[in-house]
């Protein structure tokens, strides 16, 4: 068996929508990087969709509308961070609402709910998203968002949006939010599933390039649309202009770039898992993972980022990071070149220290994003730092 079959058209978008260059007078093919903060109106009040950067910008209208159309969203919003698009959605809540959270997401989420939506009077859970009854019994008259992750970051659960959108929308009142951005539109797009929002961290795959902070949201329900274009303009999280540029410009090779980093990640991925010196290999596109039928229900393929536990301890983790050279020990993931991370340290710190212990976030943790280099020359970098890790 196979991936979703991938509709034709998703490159041609990438390049396309909203880049006519109509919209400009110089007819420019590039679009324009707008630095202006703020523009002159007709008439007191009367102006031509643009009057304060922080509320619209022409090069950010660009890069939203191109983004909601690989989604086949109706809209897209950006902000100035994947967390400021994380904020901007809880902001959607009020005091006294709850939240149901997968419990292994990126840590920065779970530090922002924990320590920061928390002190607003907003409710949380973490609950298992592959768990469906567990789901489904953590609702509370109170429960307004559902926030999962799919695949989950770093142990690569993969989660059945459909269904966790039919347990969702026995509420009416009841929004489920994924973050996708693991995925891109390219592999996963979550609104065919069921989802009311797409999330994503444009730093990671979208822009690919390790030069841009930025997140941005999907959907396609207006009232939805209305509440965070008004939260992203009253909070004033919204990216720079030559920023959207980037990410736009980087979204012209996203087909491309998602492709290679399949290739590269499934060829060391099963190089992995033959290896005497690695426990477990944690990737989707494998038959050994446990949701492998689901990701390949739901999804067009897999991006770069895995996990994989080494033989060995704390120690043997540090001599492995010590030998890598290719691989760079970094944070982040989904840029051209490949990194590797230890999570327990590293970005899944501020996760309790008894909730990694439970969700198997441990010292031989290893999490890769695999980049665009060639793969043989990086799997010989993994088995220097493989031997490495025993001496």
């Amino acid at each position: 068996m196979s991936f979703r079959k991938q509709p034709r058209g998703f490159a041609s978008k990438a390049i396309h929508v909203g880049q006519e260059p109509e919209q400009w007078k110089s007819m420019c093919v590039a679009p324009a990087i707008v630095t202006s903060t703020n523009y002159k109106q007709d008439a007191p009040g009367v102006h031509r969709g643009f009057y304060y950067s922080r509320g619209n910008n022409p090069t950010r209208s660009v890069l939203q509308k191109c983004l909601a159309s690989l989604d086949n969203a109706k809209h897209g919003l950006v902000f100035a961070s994947g967390l400021g698009a994380t904020t901007a959605i809880l902001t959607l809540l009020n005091s006294g609402d709850h939240i149901i959270v997968g419990d292994d997401v990126y840590g920065g989420t779970n530090r922002l709910i924990r320590q920061v939506t928390s002190r607003l009077g907003i409710e949380f859970d973490f609950v298992d998203p592959t768990d469906l009854n567990a789901l489904e019994a953590a609702i509370k008259p109170n429960t307004k968002l559902f926030w999962i992750e799919t695949p989950t970051n770093p142990l690569l659960k993969v989660v059945d949006i459909e269904e966790v959108a039919k347990i969702a929308h026995n509420r009416s009142d009841i929004l489920l939010a994924v973050d996708n951005t693991f995925l891109t539109s390219y592999f996963q797009r979550p609104l065919e599933l069921g989802a009311d929002i797409v999330a994503y961290s444009l730093t990671k795959y979208m822009n690919g390039h390790s030069d841009v902070i930025m997140g941005a949201a999907t959907m396609n329900c207006d009232d939805v649309f209305d509440r965070l274009k008004f939260i992203q303009n009253a909070t004033g999280i919204v990216p720079s202009p030559f920023d959207c540029y980037q990410v736009n410009r980087s979204l012209k090779t996203l087909a491309l770039r998602m492709e290679q980093h399949q290739k590269n990640a499934i060829h060391i991925a099963k190089y992995l898992e033959k290896h005497p010196l690695v426990e477990k290999v944690l990737h989707p596109g494998l038959p050994s993972h446990p949701q492998h039928q689901l990701a390949l229900k739901q999804t067009y393929g897999y991006s770069g980022v895995f996990s994989f536990y080494i033989k060995g301890d704390l120690e043997s983790s540090k001599k492995f990071f010590e030998a890598i050279k290719l691989f760079t020990l970094a944070e982040s993931l989904g840029g051209y070149e490949s990194l590797a991370e230890l999570p327990v340290i590293m970005t899944h710190a501020s996760v309790p220290a008894e909730d990694r212990v439970k969700l198997g976030i441990t010292d031989t943790l290893i999490r890769l994003s695999v980049g665009l280099e060639d793969s043989d020359d990086l799997i010989e970098d993994l088995e220097n730092a493989l031997n490495a890790s025993q001496l």
